[in-house]
């Protein structure tokens, strides 16, 4: 096992959203925007915006990795670029401003449709409806998670015909 192989999730997680240079076996040499580090194998998730060109995406499998050298430090701007690249086309990033929004709207549109609904979790992000449904956010029909598939249909019916009267 090699250095960067015995490191913690902890210690890679101060390489995210960096330029680095990876020094592999063989002497390969990797360049990109660290997007991951996976936790059981170490390896090593890559991006790279080459000129007029779609991102490239490299893997260097952790047994092979010998140095890690950071370049450049991400900025806000590539770090939004970072989490775009296997975002869905149709996803939209929400602010958290109007995702507070969107909850409080969804909850308020629920409570007058007398359909019981509490906020739960640490920050209060997600929704329980009934105690047996909960909605994350971006709080869609996507978002809706229950062991009732009855329930679960349903409510994702009436998120759905609330989302659709809202546009």
């Amino acid at each position: 096992m090699n250095d960067w192989q015995k490191k913690s999730p902890l210690d890679w997680e101060t390489y995210m959203n960096k330029l680095v240079k990876v020094a592999a076996i063989e002497k390969h040499e990797y360049e990109g925007w660290v997007l991951t580090v996976d936790p059981v194998s170490a390896s090593i998730v890559l991006a790279a915006f080459p000129e007029n060109e779609k991102v490239s995406i490299s893997v260097v499998m952790g047994h092979a990795v010998q140095e890690v050298e950071i370049l450049k430090e991400g900025d806000s701007e590539m770090k939004q670029r970072l989490s775009r690249i296997f975002a869905p086309k149709e996803s939209k990033a929400y602010s958290p401003e109007e995702l507070e929004k969107r909850k409080n709207d969804l909850k308020t549109w629920l409570e007058t449709n007398h359909i019981p609904v509490t906020e739960q979790g640490e920050l209060g992000r997600t929704l329980c409806v009934a105690g047996v449904l909960t909605i994350d956010p971006p709080y869609g029909p996507e978002q809706c998670s229950s062991s009732n598939e009855i329930i679960l249909s349903r409510v994702q019916g009436l998120v759905q015909g609330y989302l659709e009267k809202q546009q």
